[in-house]
């Protein structure tokens, strides 16, 4: 009797945890992307999306002290390469403090936009400039500045920085309604 009670009692509680997987999917949008714990919906725009995010807080927080908030909701497209909070975590310290002072924010804004590449640049697309360049291909930043893609792997895209600095894409193509976001490890400096 009491195995009987205990089978259906963990028969109704996978049931329950089914349910709520299946109606937690069903209010996401398609194409929507879990990134921090949060969804990253496609209608909505980089900013809109990267301040849910709780792996970038730090990411936000820089983006709010260098003025570049209304760039990224703007038109686009973009494609930004997103740090984690680990990885300005990762920096030596007290560089994050001092790179969101008022005094250092052209300094910000430069590293901040080194991370990002006009147009919509899907892994697909990343992938086939590596190709198409014989292992690497050169992306051009809107701070001016170049990064180096190359894979490292059957899947896995690599950037490297004009220092030699690397980073790897851990989330690709989380799609916004202005461009797309890939999550990097490292924070990529001019």
């Amino acid at each position: 009797m009491k195995k009987n009670l205990l089978s259906f009692a963990l028969v109704a509680l996978m049931g329950a945890a089914t349910a709520t997987s299946a109606s937690a999917q069903a209010t996401m949008t398609p194409g929507t992307v879990t990134v921090g714990g949060q969804a990253m919906y496609p209608n909505k725009n980089i900013v809109e999306n990267a301040v849910n995010s709780a792996d970038h807080t730090t990411l936000v927080t820089a983006v709010k002290a260098a003025g570049l908030v209304e760039t990224l909701q703007g038109k686009g497209p973009f494609t930004v390469f997103a740090p984690t909070n680990a990885a300005f975590t990762a920096l030596p310290a007290g560089t994050v403090e001092s790179l969101v002072k008022p005094e250092n924010k052209a300094t910000l804004t430069k590293v901040l936009t080194y991370h990002v590449v006009a147009g919509n640049m899907t892994a697909d697309k990343i992938m086939a400039a590596i190709k198409a360049g014989k292992g690497t291909a050169s992306l051009k930043t809107v701070s001016g500045g170049t990064l180096k893609a190359m894979m490292n792997g059957p899947k896995n895209v690599v950037l490297v920085d004009e220092k030699g600095g690397v980073s790897t894409i851990s989330t690709y193509d989380v799609i916004q309604s202005n461009g797309v976001i890939h999550v990097i490890d490292k924070v990529l400096m001019p």
